[in-house]
C-alpha cells in the first residue's frame, strides 16, 4: 500500500496543498450540484406520488359514492348503463375505471365504453422530450436508483392480470378496505391504482377499480428534470469561469517566474528580484522560494568564481614577478656563486608556482567533487584512530578503538587523542575529506608547536552534536586574523619555515569540507591565568546519527 501510496503521489515528500485543493474545488463544483439536484429529485419523487395517492383516494371514494346509487351494479350490465356511467366518469377524471362484483367478476371497463372521450386513451407518441432531457433523466435516474431516497416502485403488471382475481387492490379491495398502490410501466412511467368496495344499504354490492397512467407526474418530473439541467448547465459555466480564474492564478505566477528566470540567465537580474510568492502556501509559493534559493546559490557561486580568479592572478602574479626579474638579472651576472643564488631562486619560485597550481587546481574541483560525492555514514571515531596511527611507525600501529586515550610522538612533539567511552561516533559524510581536514588541521598545529610540547584531539559527544578539538602550544593567533586564516591563500606560518611553501588554501578547504558536511569549523587562542595566549585551538563541530552522549 505504501508503494501505491509512493507511486500516485510521486514520494513521500508529496502532500495535499492550497493548490491541489483549489483545483478538486472547482472541478466538484458541477458533480455536487447535480448530485444535490438528483437528492432533492428523489425525495420529490416519492412526495409528488404521495400527494397524487392522497388526490387519487379522494377521487374513488367519489366514484364509489357514485355507484353505489346505481342498482346496475347488482344486476349486472345488461342493458349498459354501468358502461355508459363510468365512461363519463372516465372522461372527467382521465383515468381507467373497472367495475366488479362481489365475487371479482368484471362488470364494465371504461375503455370500451362508447360515452368516454378519446383523452383517455393513453398515446406514447405524445410523450416525445427534448433529447438533453432525456439523456439526463437516464444518467440521473441511474445515480437516483443508488440512493436510498429514491422511491422505488413494482412494475406495472399487464391489464389482463389487472383484471383476474390475484391483483393486490383488487384482493385488498374484497376484504372490504381500500387500497391504492403506485407502479411503475415499461416505459418508466408512474401509473396509480386503487380499489374499493361500493356499499350498498347494508353491505358491498361490488368492487370499483381505478387505473390512472398519470401525465401529471410525468410532466411535473419533466419540469423538475429540466430545471435541474438549467441549474447544471449555470454551475458548468460558473466552474469554466472558475477554471479560467483558476488557469490565471496558475499560469500568472509561473510566467513571471519564467520571465525573471529569463532575465537571471541573460545576467539582468539579481537574486533578490525574483518575485517572492512564499505566502502562497503552495506549489508556487514553494517553486518561487527554490527558485531565489537557486539564483542566490548562483549569484554566489559566480562572485566566488570572481573573486577566486583574482586571487589566483595575484598569487601566481608574484612568483612570475620574482621569476622575470631572476632571469633578467642572470643575463647580466658574471660571479658564478651570483649565478648559482639567482637559479636557486628560480627554482624556488618554480616549486611555488608548481604547489600554488596544485593546491588551485584541487580547490577550484573541490566544490564539484562534494556535491557529487555521495555521502556515506561513517565512524568518526575511526578516522581519528586512523590519523593518528599515521604518525607510528608501520610495526607501532595496532587498533587502539577500544582505548580512551593514546598518544604518539612526532618530531619530539606528543600528540595525543582523548575519545567518549562510547563504542562508535557515527555521522554523515565522506571519509577520506573529513581524514585530510583532520589532517591538515594537525600538520597545521604541529609546524607551531614547539619542541617537547604537545598537541590534544579531544572529542566530546552531546546530544546530537560531536565536538572534536584540536588545540597546539605554539604562539597562537593574532586576534584579529581569527577570521581571516580560513579564506584563500592567507598564510600566518612559523618565522623558521621557509616562505611560499605553502599556498594558503589548506585551512579554506578545510572549511569548504565542513560546511559541505553541515557542520562548523572555527579556531580561537587558548588563554592562561593571567589571559596571555599559551596556544591555538581549532574547533569542529558535526552532526552525529546516533544522539548518545
Amino acid at each position: 500500500i505504501e508503494y501505491l501510496f509512493d507511486l500516485y503521489w510521486g514520494g513521500k515528500e508529496r502532500r495535499i496543498t492550497g493548490m491541489t485543493l483549489r483545483i478538486m474545488g472547482v472541478n466538484a463544483i458541477a458533480v455536487i450540484a447535480l448530485i444535490i439536484g438528483v437528492v432533492y429529485l428523489g425525495q420529490y419523487h416519492a412526495q409528488l406520488i404521495a400527494g397524487k395517492l392522497k388526490r387519487f383516494e379522494t377521487e374513488i371514494l367519489l366514484v364509489s359514492s357514485a355507484l353505489s346509487e346505481n342498482e346496475s351494479v347488482i344486476s349486472g350490465d345488461e342493458d349498459g348503463s354501468i358502461s355508459n356511467l363510468i365512461g363519463r366518469i372516465s372522461a372527467t377524471l382521465n383515468t381507467r375505471l373497472f367495475v366488479f362484483d362481489v365475487d371479482a367478476n368484471l362488470i364494465a371497463d371504461s375503455q370500451y365504453s362508447e360515452n368516454r372521450d378519446p383523452i383517455v386513451k393513453i398515446i406514447k407518441d405524445e410523450r416525445k422530450e427534448l433529447f438533453s432531457i432525456e439523456l439526463l433523466k437516464n444518467t440521473a435516474g441511474f445515480i437516483a436508483s443508488l440512493l436510498p431516497q429514491r422511491e422505488t416502485l413494482m412494475p406495472f403488471p399487464h391489464y389482463e392480470f389487472l383484471i383476474s382475481k390475484k391483483f393486490p387492490d383488487l384482493i385488498e379491495a374484497r376484504n372490504k378496505r381500500l387500497s391504492m398502490s403506485a407502479w411503475r410501466d415499461e416505459d418508466g412511467e408512474i401509473v396509480l391504482s386503487a380499489a374499493m368496495p361500493i356499499w350498498g344499504d347494508s353491505d358491498v354490492k361490488g368492487i370499483v377499480m381505478l387505473v390512472n397512467d398519470n401525465e401529471d407526474i410525468r410532466k411535473e418530473l419533466g419540469d423538475m428534470w429540466f430545471t435541474i439541467l438549467k441549474i447544471f448547465l449555470v454551475t458548468l459555466l460558473i466552474t469554466a469561469l472558475l477554471s479560467i480564474y483558476l488557469s490565471g492564478v496558475i499560469a500568472r505566477p509561473l510566467r513571471k517566474l519564467a520571465n525573471s528566470a529569463e532575465k537571471v540567465r541573460k545576467g539582468k537580474l539579481k537574486y533578490t528580484e525574483i518575485p517572492d510568492m512564499s505566502d502562497r502556501h503552495d506549489e508556487i509559493g514553494e517553486l518561487s522560494v527554490v527558485l531565489r534559493d537557486m539564483t542566490h546559490a548562483l549569484w554566489e557561486r559566480m562572485d566566488t568564481i570572481e573573486a577566486f580568479a583574482a586571487d589566483v592572478a595575484h598569487e601566481i602574479k608574484n612568483p612570475l614577478t620574482s621569476l622575470k626579474s631572476a632571469v633578467e638579472t642572470a643575463r647580466v651576472i658574471k660571479k658564478k656563486e651570483d649565478l648559482e643564488k639567482l637559479l636557486d631562486v628560480i627554482r624556488h619560485d618554480v616549486d611555488r608556482l608548481d604547489r600554488l597550481i596544485t593546491d588551485i587546481s584541487s580547490a577550484s574541483r573541490l566544490d564539484a567533487e562534494l556535491s557529487r560525492e555521495a555521502f556515506e555514514i561513517v565512524d568518526l571515531k575511526d578516522i581519528l584512530v586512523r590519523l593518528l596511527d599515521a604518525y607510528r611507525g608501520p610495526l607501532e600501529r595496532h587498533d587502539i578503538t577500544g582505548e580512551n586515550v593514546s598518544s604518539v610522538i612526532k618530531d619530539g612533539v606528543v600528540i595525543s587523542l582523548k575519545l567518549p567511552e562510547q563504542d562508535s561516533i557515527l555521522v554523515q559524510g565522506s571519509e577520506g575529506r573529513l581524514f585530510q581536514v583532520f589532517q591538515n588541521i594537525l600538520e597545521n598545529a604541529l609546524s607551531f608547536s614547539k619542541f617537547k610540547s604537545e598537541v590534544e584531539i579531544v572529542v566530546s559527544v552531546k546530544s546530537n552534536r560531536v565536538t572534536i578539538t584540536i588545540q597546539d602550544e605554539g604562539p597562537g593567533i593574532p586576534e584579529s586574523k581569527l577570521k581571516d586564516i580560513f579564506e584563500r591563500f592567507y598564510s600566518e606560518r612559523p618565522h623558521h619555515e621557509e616562505y611560499g611553501r605553502h599556498s594558503g588554501l589548506g585551512l579554506s578547504i578545510c572549511k569548504q569540507i565542513i560546511t559541505a558536511h553541515a557542520g562548523v569549523i572555527y579556531a580561537e587562542n587558548r588563554k592562561g591565568r593571567n589571559d596571555d595566549v599559551t596556544g591555538a585551538r581549532f574547533v569542529v563541530i558535526l552532526n552525529v546519527l546516533n544522539g548518545e552522549s
